[in-house]
């Protein structure tokens, strides 16, 4: 039996309805094991991501998922969030965990693809790093490269790693491999043919396989 198993990170798609999608989240949960929620909007302006979170984050929560708000720390705080994901600099990292510590909230940092990069954000008393880029197309599958990244971090660190998998379901056994304390999935489940729900459960099915759970 293993010591750990791989849970999901779900992310929202970078454009979305409020309504549909708290519908969809919640087909999501229903498939079952998801720990936490990214809402990402890159696009969206304040009042819109605002608007999003405000609908989005009670869903999560009503599952005891951890929702995510990417980017803005006063809307995370205004909607009761459990967290905010951070893309930059060490030093915008450190800004946003001085801020949010006295609130309560989580801290993740995304963005990395160096060692260097994991080990200095990995000072900065966060609770989490996101192995993988959001603001890019995503691709089939993760690279290799990503899966070794993910992989060294969670050898030698105690601070949980989150893994970006790819477009295809199946590649949540490779994301997996890296013994990632998370996956993050986002088109994989939203555009899934059976549905999210369909989508989380055989992602999940995958996980128990990789982890010889399965059976």
């Amino acid at each position: 039996m293993p010591e750990f198993r791989p849970r999901l990170y779900l992310v929202t798609p970078p454009k979305l309805e409020p309504e549909r999608f708290a519908l969809m989240l919640e087909a999501a949960f229903s498939g079952g094991d998801v720990a936490a929620v990214l809402i990402d909007q890159p696009e969206a302006g304040e009042t819109a991501l605002q608007e999003i979170a405000a609908r989005l984050v009670p869903v999560a929560q009503a599952s005891d998922i951890a929702t995510i708000v990417a980017g803005d720390t006063r809307i995370a705080g205004q909607v009761e969030a459990d967290g905010i994901h951070v893309v930059g600099t060490p030093a915008a990292t450190r800004a946003a965990v001085e801020w949010v510590r006295p609130k309560n909230l989580l801290v993740g940092a995304g963005g990395i693809e160096t060692r260097h990069t994991a080990m200095e954000l990995g000072e900065l008393e966060i609770d989490y790093l996101f192995f993988g880029r959001l603001d890019r197309p995503e691709p089939e599958r993760p690279t290799a490269r990503l899966v070794e990244l993910a992989g060294w971090w969670a050898e030698l660190f105690e601070i949980p790693g989150v893994v970006m998998s790819g477009t295809e379901i199946d590649s949540v056994a490779m994301a997996a491999e890296s013994a990632a304390d998370f996956i993050a999935l986002r088109s994989a489940v939203w555009d899934y043919s059976d549905g999210p729900a369909a989508a989380v459960a055989q992602a999940n099915r995958i996980i128990d396989s990789v982890m010889g759970l399965a059976g």
